[in-house]
């Protein structure tokens, strides 16, 4: 087994080490979501805290990991007598990105479930991580339902596995950590809130806290065991500090004003639920024990705010997390008791720390302190790539001449919901919330032979499959006799996530009759969508003499709208080139993802100009598209009150339909879906 890399030589990060430190105390605050850029330590942060936990006592032979002095009675290896029990290390469970439901909640063997009448169960990832870490990297790319049956987990502190009618339980508590990288895609806010803290991490811009982050990395990877060595004396002392912690935290006293200000804080800062004020107290509690105190105090509160509030104020996706800490203060100052004084005498450090909020954090030896700036600071430089030019926030492209150079960008208007958009026929893509498609969730539609693991069984099918061949079995009891080959598997049929392709003319036609901001508005509201339908989304924009990938396809919608706002305008219409760029990206993005299918928006005002026969150019592009069978629409942006129906040409060019950006709006057009598809078949 190989050795991990100390978590006190961890240089920096100190709120990821708080955070992590603090769900070791207590689990109960409800596990820790880091979001950062990649290298930036979240993964070895979270293995190391592995080897810190204390060694767990569990009865020897139970494979759901039972404290032999309080067994669960609903065990499904129970009941349990009394004994001793064995003790062992603490676990650190790795879910995969690409993991299953019945590997993450175990499975039930159907055949003998049916045949023999009895439960047979095989445990998956959340009771091996019971009473351990269940660690999920990239949690951002699993799958929605299976993010769901995690966290309803963690809350409940037990999983419940139910099929066909046969149903088992069992203890399933676990500390759990999730890491992701905001530009490969965002959380729901819905499953934001379900983590109890999130930390934002960034690299370190100080140039001695990067040498000693390589220096120490290379020592390590020279000599694992060596280099752990010299950290063993840090590593027990912190160890211990944690069993202490744990052993203080029934006594720490929540007082009147403590809560007080718990719930003024979460009022002020508008949260939804009660969940925050929950998460909140129990924060601020395990602070104060990891202090080594029994009350807690407003430096606690402070802290437990920074930690447990920032991800919860998102309103909508493109919405970067983070708290005003000028506003928090006034909050704490406003709902402190009366008297300045607290009655609890001078405030010293906790045990065996340097100073620092809650409590501090585990001294680092020979190596530059971490720094105490607050997340908000550096976690911007995480949250979206940088954007391509800097915008003027003043400036909305007003009294751009027609077709001149590069204008300044437009502001995009107000975002609004809109009508929905999906790809005709039935795909077999990442579940989403688009287009119709064969997935293991959804309405249930018809039954085949399994290929492989069965995972959705057809009762009805398998019992009459099964029926026929009874006499012959030589059944003599009321148990059906079923034989694999008797299995069916249940064909169901739910929504897919597609990739939607944002071809936008930035041309200075757009710009020149000051329509840039209502298409950017209906740009953002697109975008918003496909967020919400978990859809990958690109941009291409054409304007000048070529187009350009803005953004290639990606999960991170919130890069789309980052790009999107500082978006130029200016210049002549290369229409065939954005069409071709589009062409391009999606010919590659068909070889990474064959099982996606696109969705081509087009946002223009049908005009091509520039080059030799622009418009027939053009045409012909559009017609590659129309060829290859891709779903289209065209956003026509035209306005005035003569208007040349360029846009409706495009569309019928691709095979698509268009529509105007006040027909895009969901309660302004009602044959939207029904047109694209319609026009789509024609099309194929």
């Amino acid at each position: 087994m190989s050795t991990p890399y100390p978590f006190t030589a961890i240089v920096g990060q100190d709120d990821l080490r708080l955070g992590l430190l603090l769900n070791a105390v207590s689990p109960a605050v409800g596990g820790v979501l880091v979001r950062g850029e990649k290298g930036t330590a979240k993964s070895t942060a979270v293995r190391a805290l592995a080897a810190l936990m204390p060694q767990v006592h569990v009865v020897e032979g139970c494979r759901f990991s039972c404290d032999p002095l309080a067994p669960d009675p609903a065990c499904p290896d129970g009941p349990h007598g009394s004994g001793d029990g064995v003790s062992r290390d603490t676990r650190m469970v790795e879910l995969p990105v690409g993991a299953s439901e019945d590997r993450l909640v175990g499975a039930l063997d159907i055949e003998r479930a049916l045949s023999e009448g009895v439960k047979a169960f095989e445990p998956g990832l959340l009771a091996d991580a019971h009473r351990g870490i269940l660690y999920v990297d990239e949690v951002n790319l699993l799958h929605d339902h299976l993010v769901d049956l995690l966290l309803d987990a963690a809350a409940m502190g037990a999983s419940y596995v139910e099929r066909e009618g046969v149903s088992v339980r069992h203890a399933a508590r676990f500390l759990l950590v999730g890491t992701m990288n905001p530009e490969e895609g965002e959380l729901r806010p819905q499953l934001l809130d379900r983590f109890g803290l999130t930390v934002e991490v960034a690299a370190s811009r100080d140039t001695d806290q990067r040498v000693e982050v390589v220096r120490r990395r290379l020592a390590y990877d020279d000599d694992p065991a060596g280099f752990a060595a010299k950290w063993a004396e840090e590593e027990a002392a912190l160890r211990e500090r944690i069993v202490a912690a744990r052993a203080l935290l029934p006594g720490v006293r929540l007082g009147d004003d403590a809560l007080r200000q718990i719930a003024a804080t979460c009022a002020a800062f508008e949260v939804d639920g009660m969940r925050a004020d929950i998460v909140m107290a129990r924060t601020a509690t395990a602070l104060a024990a990891w202090a080594g105190r029994e009350d807690v105090r407003e430096e606690d509160v402070r802290q437990a705010a920074l930690l447990a509030l920032p991800h919860r104020r998102r309103r909508n996706p493109f919405d970067a997390p983070g708290l005003d800490e000028d506003k928090l203060d006034d909050t704490l100052a406003e709902n402190s008791p009366a008297d300045d004084g607290d009655g609890d005498g001078p405030e010293p450090d906790g045990p065996g720390d340097g100073g620092g909020p809650g409590g501090g954090l585990p001294p680092q030896n020979d190596g530059p302190q971490g720094h105490d700036a607050p997340p908000s600071t550096d976690a911007a430089e995480g949250d979206t790539p940088a954007p391509p030019a800097p915008r003027d926030p003043g400036s909305d492209g007003r009294g751009a001449p027609v077709g001149g150079g590069e204008q300044p960008a437009a502001r995009a208007a107000e975002p609004f919901r809109t009508k929905v958009l999906s790809v005709p026929g039935l795909g077999e893509g990442a579940a989403g919330r688009r287009s119709r498609a064969r997935t293991e969730h959804g309405r249930t539609t018809g039954a085949v032979r399994p290929r492989g693991t069965l995972t959705k069984l057809h009762l009805a099918a398998t019992v009459q499959a099964a029926a026929p061949h009874q006499h012959a079995r030589g059944r003599t009891g009321r148990g059906l006799v079923v034989r694999r080959d008797d299995l069916r598997q249940a064909t169901r049929e739910g929504r897919e996530g597609n990739l939607v392709l944002f071809v936008v003319d930035a041309s200075g036609s757009m710009a020149a009759r000051q329509r840039m901001s209502a298409v950017k508005g209906a740009v953002l509201s697109l975008l918003l969508d496909a967020y919400q339908r978990r859809d990958k989304v690109g941009l291409v924009t054409f304007r000048g003499r070529e187009a350009d990938v803005a953004l290639p396809p990606t999960s991170s919608v919130d890069a789309a709208a980052v790009r999107l706002e500082t978006l130029p305008t200016g210049g002549r219409t290369p229409l065939a080139a954005g069409l071709l760029k589009a062409h391009d990206v999606l010919r590659v993005e068909r070889l990474r993802d064959p099982s996606r299918r696109p969705l081509l928006v087009v946002v223009t005002d049908g005009r091509a100009t520039g080059g030799p026969e622009p418009v027939a150019l053009a045409g012909r592009a559009a017609r590659l598209h129309r060829a290859e069978g891709i779903a289209s629409v065209v956003v026509d942006c035209e306005s005035g009150m003569v208007r040349l129906g360029l846009a409706a040409e495009l569309a019928r060019e691709l095979g698509g339909t268009a529509v105007t950006l006040d027909e895009l709006r969901a309660d302004s057009i009602a044959g939207l879906v029904k047109d694209v598809q319609g026009t789509s078949r024609k099309a194929a």
